[in-house]
């Protein structure tokens, strides 16, 4: 399942990552809003978890592997923004940036995503278009 548990969370939440986003990579529990959701998938890109990355990636745009490098490393997530997405919606976004080491190069990306509600759970939906495209 994983390359590797770190001790914190690499969501980025001060709490150790088998209390915080070990236990919805575990399956003992699932996140409650959007933006909890995006932090377990930033802590399961960082711990080489393809199997949640799937699992909470909405059926009708999940692809058939996640893609994983085992090169990239990801090492911090930046949560920017956040719309919709508490207990009390069906969809929300996220506006994040992830930093990584790729081969001893750092680099960070962005990423504008949608999530919804899938049978009473978050899943990922996709990245919205930047705006003018």
């Amino acid at each position: 399942m994983s390359r590797r548990v770190p001790a914190g969370c690499p969501c980025g939440l001060p709490a150790p990552y088998r209390d915080c986003c070990g236990r919805f990579h575990r399956g003992e529990g699932a996140a409650s809003t959007a933006e909890l959701l995006m932090r377990s998938r930033f802590a399961a890109f960082s711990v080489g978890d393809e199997a949640y990355l799937l699992r909470t990636w909405h059926p009708a745009t999940r692809p058939a592997r996640a893609g994983l490098d085992r090169k990239v490393r990801w090492v911090r997530l930046e949560v920017l923004e956040t719309a919709r997405g508490t207990v009390l919606h069906t969809d929300g976004t996220v506006r994040f940036r992830a930093h990584y080491v790729d081969r001893g190069r750092e680099g960070a990306m962005e990423e504008h995503s949608r999530f919804v509600r899938l049978d009473g759970r978050w899943v990922y939906e996709g990245a919205l278009e930047p705006a003018g495209l």
